[in-house]
């Protein structure tokens, strides 16, 4: 649905008033007078604090906030978040469903056509079916979920869509999550805590300390553009300090990794080649040399951990698979020569050595066992405690590494029903299915209803979903195999989006509600994740679009149709909510010596300053005493073997980390005869996961003929007559899809990389349609990591790929719906 500019700015004039302001708020500074030069406004996003020029109800300018000295180039998509022939633009019912409901055609799903509804016929449509669904399945058959919803305390689209739908009934929920769904289920077992979540130890000290650092999988020049609440880019000062320590010579830094990265790049480091999905047999031929050497730390080891020798009897070939995990043995499978594994290992013993895993390295069938054998190689070196030693998981999420302020955070927006208080349908019978099940699979629960599988040493029963809700999530991005997505959606009786564009999951929706962006209304967030160097005004920009509302406003009315309108949003509107969290922070951090002023005098600055915090190091105090300050794991020590896990069972997740081979792997591994090329989806580079994919004209610097890119070598592209700027088809035995090749060096031999939160646009709703734009998970195999944590494993894919030949289809993903009239 492509609109003129003409058209758009049309499409202003019926903006929504939903923004709810109380009368206490400052209106002097969020509705400022504009001029014939308009106004700057201050406000935050997962890419960046922004300043903002607003002229005559539009938004003509963005430009980085002052306090941000490593800005983001994705700033530069903004405002083709805001102003995008994608926006939904009103409340829509998809055609068959409107008709018939629960008894539609579900093979229409995905066929684009939508008819226009008013608010309160959407939102009567959407109470009906929550009413129906609970009085006549309960619990067991609702699932809702969200994700990276937009950035804001009072706004936070999960909290008000959980708080609504828990006062309405119970439901499915889930556990886990994409990013990290295997380390969430090992590491408490290793090291007492997720750890991909924690503050790390500070930047300064590992560049004061470190004389190695491991870069293992990780890209940190990448993925710091984007944080969790708003992103201060903090990490970038301390990376080129880094940069300027690997031109003198002052520390060593190697990238593990199948591809140069933007990272390395950026360094000027090394880079350690590794075949895909093999850094495990690497691993355990550096323990092998550790050991066999002499090297490792044998009183850190008693004093620190268990389970060693369990571990170093399979490592030694004594027990389970009977083989030594010899250097030799590790180069067959990892392409790494044998006396550089041993080179390496010497390397990480010779000093202080940081270890920094990155997460893709964990989205893959048995992506537990590379975090674990991380963790045992850092056991063994003795570092752990130690500033610019040991290892981390998460230096390259949110500026973890920046020390914190110690500052109080504001609260958010209630996610739970308020104590004492019960649902309208309170029946908590899930007719003997589980009520909590892994997030990553939920697809296989709707496919199988009933079935068992084993998680995390208990037994889950999936339950019959046969309604879904979604808010400030796209699972259209991210879960694995469409095609297998597509089956089950068939199997749905209802499923409802509240978004703000109009996306894959908007596409195979029956009701598709219109939220706003964070840029149209007034808010607050907390200025660096885990820094938290400040508090953030967020201004609201312009008037939400077209017929778009506040989730707050969305969710608000839903509950007035059961008469707790009042009762969820507490008798406070958004102005009142403003003042209430940030008077609630202003006190705690009072009494902390943080000052903080009157909410009006925030409010026009747009931002209080904390200050900088003081370095930090991950596990010092359990190094200085493991008794007294035990970690979270069954011992309390660090468990290179886990009794726990070893009496589960799990063929899939031993007693110690081990190797296992893949589904599939390239390089000679299993499925690599059909298919010889391991495809990558890694975080992108442009965009948060899929957010500001629909804003055009910064989707355009990076698109090739329009379509997502595909990185590949030169070698893998000659030989398939490919030459850089083709359309290309690449496809398996789940899906196929068409992409824009970019051939570049950075890529060796049988590997190439879609980056995942392309939007998905498959030509048509019929299972195995060409997608038209390049989302990976046309691809990527839908399977669990293990019976340990059932964690996605998208990187475990092969591929093939060919040169696209004859008239390309147009791209489906973007622009709206098929209106059609009832």
């Amino acid at each position: 649905m492509a609109i003129t500019r003409r058209q758009f700015m049309q499409g202003l004039a019926s903006v929504s008033a939903g923004a709810m302001l109380g009368p206490g708020l400052l209106m002097r500074a969020a509705e400022a007078a504009v001029s014939a030069e308009g106004s700057w406004k201050t406000t935050g996003s997962h890419w960046g604090a922004i300043k903002a020029l607003v002229k005559g109800g539009k938004v003509a300018e963005i430009k980085p906030f002052e306090q941000d000295k490593y800005p983001t180039e994705m700033i530069k998509g903004v405002m083709g978040v805001i102003y995008n022939p994608s926006r939904i633009r009103y409340p829509m019912a998809r055609i068959d469903w409107l008709k018939n409901r629960e008894n539609s055609d579900r093979t229409q799903r995905g066929d684009n056509r939508f008819v226009r509804l008013t608010w309160d016929e959407a939102l009567d449509l959407f109470y009906e079916e929550l009413e129906r669904v609970q009085t006549t399945h309960g619990p067991a058959a609702l699932h809702h979920s969200t994700g990276w919803r937009q950035t804001g305390q009072v706004h936070s689209c999960g909290n008000h869509m959980a708080r609504a739908l828990g006062m309405h009934g119970n439901s499915v929920a889930t556990i886990g999550d994409y990013s990290t769904g295997a380390a969430q289920g090992i590491l408490p077992y290793v090291l007492g805590s997720t750890e991909v979540y924690s503050q790390g130890t500070s930047w300064p000290l590992i560049l004061d300390n470190s004389k190695t650092i491991i870069l293992w999988a990780n890209d940190p020049v990448k993925n710091l553009q984007v944080g969790w609440n708003c992103e201060t880019h903090e990490s970038y000062e301390y990376l080129e300090q880094l940069k300027g320590k690997v031109a003198d010579g002052s520390i060593r830094v190697i990238s593990v990794d199948p591809v140069r990265s933007k990272t390395q790049n950026y360094l000027g480091c090394e880079q350690l080649y590794v075949n895909p999905m093999t850094d495990v047999p690497f691993m355990l031929g550096i323990a092998h040399t550790l050991y066999s050497e002499n090297l490792y730390d044998k009183k850190f080891i008693e004093t620190y951990a268990l389970g060693f020798k369990d571990f170093i009897d399979y490592v030694m070939g004594e027990t389970d698979d009977k083989v030594e995990k010899t250097p030799a043995w590790a180069s067959a499978i990892c392409g790494i020569d044998e006396d550089k594994i041993r080179e390496f290992a010497r390397l990480l013993a010779s000093d202080r050595t940081q270890l920094l895993f990155g997460w893709a390295v964990q989205r893959q069938q048995h992506g537990e066992q590379p975090y674990w054998m991380g963790a045992v190689i850092a056991t063994m070196l003795g570092q752990i405690g130690l500033p610019g030693g040991g290892i981390s998981y998460a230096h390259h999420y949110s500026s973890i590494g920046v020390s914190a302020s110690g500052a109080s955070a504001p609260g958010a927006f209630p996610r739970n029903i308020d104590a004492g208080k019960e649902p309208k349908h309170p029946s908590m019978d899930y007719k003997g299915a589980s009520s909590t099940i892994p997030i990553a699979r939920w697809v296989d629960s709707i496919l199988s209803p009933g079935e068992k599988i084993e998680y995390n040493g208990s037994e889950v029963t999936y339950p019959e979903i046969r309604m879904v809700v979604f808010s400030g999530c796209n699972p259209w991005h991210r879960h694995q195999d469409r095609n297998r997505m597509k089956k089950a959606y068939r199997k749905l009786e209802t499923a409802v989006t509240i978004d703000f564009a109009w996306n894959a999951t908007c596409r195979f929706s029956d009701l598709v509600l219109p939220a706003c962006t964070q840029f149209e209304r007034n808010d607050i967030d907390i200025y660096g994740s885990y820094s938290n160097r400040g508090l953030l005004a967020m201004h609201k920009l312009v008037d939400p679009l077209f017929h778009s509302r506040t989730d707050f406003d969305i969710f608000t009315e839903l509950c007035r149709r059961f008469g707790r309108h009042e009762e969820y949003r507490r008798s406070m509107d958004e102005g009142q909510w403003l003042r209430h969290l940030y008077n609630a922070c202003r006190d705690e951090n009072q009494k902390a010596g943080f000052k903080m002023p009157e909410f009006e005098e925030f409010w026009e600055a747009g931002y209080v300053d904390f200050g900088a915090g003081k370095p930090w190091v991950r596990h010092a105090d359990f190094r200085e005493d493991p008794e007294l300050n035990a970690l979270g794991t069954p011992s309390g020590f660090i468990e290179i073997s886990s009794r726990k896990i070893g009496r589960y069972g799990y063929d899939d997740c031993k007693a110690y980390p081990s190797w296992m081979e893949k589904a599939e792997r390239s390089h000679g591994g299993p499925g690599s005869d059909k298919f010889p090329l391991w495809l990558q989806s890694v975080h992108p580079d442009n965009r948060l996961h899929s957010q500001m994919c629909e804003s055009e004209e910064f989707r355009a610097t990076y698109t090739v003929q329009g379509r997502e890119p595909v990185f590949m070598g030169p070698e893998d592209a000659k030989a398939r007559g490919i030459a850089d700027g083709d359309l290309v088809r690449v496809f398996n035995d789940r899906g196929q899809l068409l992409a824009g090749a970019v051939v570049s060096d950075n890529f060796p031999p049988g590997v190439i990389r879609i980056q995942e939160g392309a939007w998905y646009g498959p030509e048509d709703a019929s299972i195995g349609s060409l997608d038209t734009y390049g989302d990976p998970n046309t691809l990527t195999m839908d399977i669990g990591t293990s019976r340990l944590s059932q964690a996605t494993s998208a990187n475990t894919c092969l591929v093939d790929m060919e040169k696209f030949k004859g008239a390309a289809p147009a791209v489906t993903s973007f622009g709206g719906p098929i209106e059609v009239e009832v």
